[in-house]
């Protein structure tokens, strides 16, 4: 059976595609950031709705547990505790990893802030940092203000410096207290 460009089922194909690729594109700055739920290795559970109207959200988002440069990542953040604080913003990293892996990760740094997991990476797709062909989030980290809206979206990020780096842009994007 041939169908042409004009045929209706063409045409709802084109639509449902077209939905797809766009339920799929980036978030960008001054978009409403997607609300999750997840577990930390902390062992509670989060919510960024739990933040609205409270403190602005920091989540960077990492590849895999135990390797060289979250590990670096994670240390950094950790390092920079004394100056994130007094910001007043909840902070976390995140992967995709089983809160287990993560709460054992969080564990052999001593880190003092909450791993999220995502195994399913619902919200990972959600955050545009698991998409075809990424199977691993990427390194990025959000900037989200109290109003629930992302302020900045860092793709570029130095491991080693990431702390420092945190700090700084939330200073300079107005995210403190």
């Amino acid at each position: 059976m041939f169908f042409s460009a004009k045929s209706p089922i063409v045409l709802a194909l084109a639509i449902v595609s077209g939905f797809v690729a766009s339920a799929q594109a980036d978030l960008k700055v001054g978009d409403k950031a997607p609300d999750f739920t997840l577990k930390a290795s902390d062992g509670k559970t989060y919510k960024l709705a739990d933040f609205a109207g409270k403190q602005a959200v920091v989540i960077a988002w990492f590849p895999k547990a135990f390797t060289g440069g979250c590990t670096a990542e994670c240390k950094s953040l950790r390092a920079t505790t004394e100056a994130l604080k007094p910001t007043g913003s909840a902070y976390f990293t995140a992967s995709c990893d089983d809160a287990e892996t993560n709460g054992k990760f969080a564990k052999s740094l001593d880190l003092d802030y909450p791993i999220l997991s995502d195994p399913e990476k619902a919200t990972a797709k959600a955050y545009g940092v698991v998409h075809e062909g990424r199977a691993n989030p990427e390194r990025w980290t959000f900037y989200i203000g109290k109003d629930g809206v992302i302020k900045e979206i860092d793709k570029k990020i130095r491991t080693a410096q990431a702390g420092p780096d945190v700090v700084a842009k939330l200073k300079s994007l107005g995210l403190t207290k």
